[in-house]
């Protein structure tokens, strides 16, 4: 089980087990979950984690077409939480970011067949 909070404070250089900055990271985590739901990704119902405890399984279920998703969430979550200084480096991210958003959306709309 690859745990969201985990998988995000890694990509952001924060060691899993120092939890200082958890509320921080967990209330971004949350509002980039929500952009996802609007774009079709997740539950229907929507989706929150509160602690290390939920999964990208629980989040995504078993579609592995929706990998980005990962880098999607991380890539808004530094912008949020520790944005770079220089703006050269945040508009290429938030420039990666859309094209990740539109990548996810396309996907997300693709519902596979079981065959696939």
């Amino acid at each position: 089980m690859e745990s969201i909070l985990t998988s995000i404070k890694e990509m952001l250089g924060i060691k899993e087990e120092y939890t200082h900055f958890d509320t921080s990271v967990i209330t971004h985590i949350n509002t980039v979950l929500q952009t996802l739901k609007e774009l079709g990704v997740g539950p229907e119902k929507g989706f929150s984690i509160k602690d290390k405890s939920a999964s990208w399984a629980d989040f995504l279920g078993d579609r592995t077409d929706l990998e980005a998703v990962k880098s999607y969430v991380y890539l808004k979550v530094r912008l949020l939480f520790d944005p770079p200084a220089s703006s050269v480096i945040v508009k290429s991210i938030e420039e990666l970011a859309l094209e990740y958003e539109w990548r996810i959306n396309v996907d997300a709309e693709h519902v596979p067949a079981e065959s696939d």
